[in-house]
C-alpha cells in the first residue's frame, strides 16, 4: 500500500474535500451507493471502466473517511454491502450540485477536455 511521506495541506474546507474526494472513481461509488447499489459487483457492473483493486482501494479510503460502512454476511460465499454513513448522506448534495453544473455546461466541457486532449496536454 503506498505511503505518504509528505503530509497533505488541510488548511482550508476545499484542502479537506479533496483530501476526502480525490479519487477517480469516489465520487460516482459514493452516488451509486446512494443510488442503492452496495455490493461490490453491482459497483463494478456501473463503473466497468475500474479495476476490481482500484474500486476495493477507494472504497476503503470512503470507509475510512467515514463517509460509507461495511457490512460483511456470515453466509457462504461472502456477501458484502456498502452504505452511506450519516456522515457521508451529507455529501449528496454538493455531489448532485456538482454533477448538475456539469450537465449544464456539458458541451463547453467536452469541448474543452478534448481540445486539451488532441493537443497532447492531456
Amino acid at each position: 500500500m503506498y505511503e505518504r511521506k509528505i503530509l497533505p495541506n488541510l488548511n482550508c474546507g476545499l484542502d479537506l474535500i479533496g483530501e476526502v474526494l480525490y479519487g477517480k472513481w469516489k465520487i460516482r461509488l459514493l452516488w451509486f451507493i446512494d443510488q442503492g447499489h452496495q455490493r461490490p459487483s453491482e459497483l463494478q457492473r456501473k463503473i466497468p471502466d475500474a479495476t476490481r483493486r482500484v474500486l476495493n482501494i477507494q472504497l476503503k479510503e470512503l470507509e475510512d473517511h467515514e463517509l460509507i460502512t461495511k457490512k460483511i454476511y456470515a453466509v457462504v460465499p461472502p456477501k458484502v454491502e456498502y452504505s452511506l454513513t450519516e456522515f457521508g448522506k451529507t455529501v449528496i448534495p454538493v455531489i448532485a450540485a456538482l454533477g448538475m453544473w456539469g450537465d449544464e455546461n456539458e458541451e463547453r466541457l467536452r469541448g474543452v477536455i478534448l481540445k486539451r486532449l488532441k493537443s497532447g496536454n492531456g
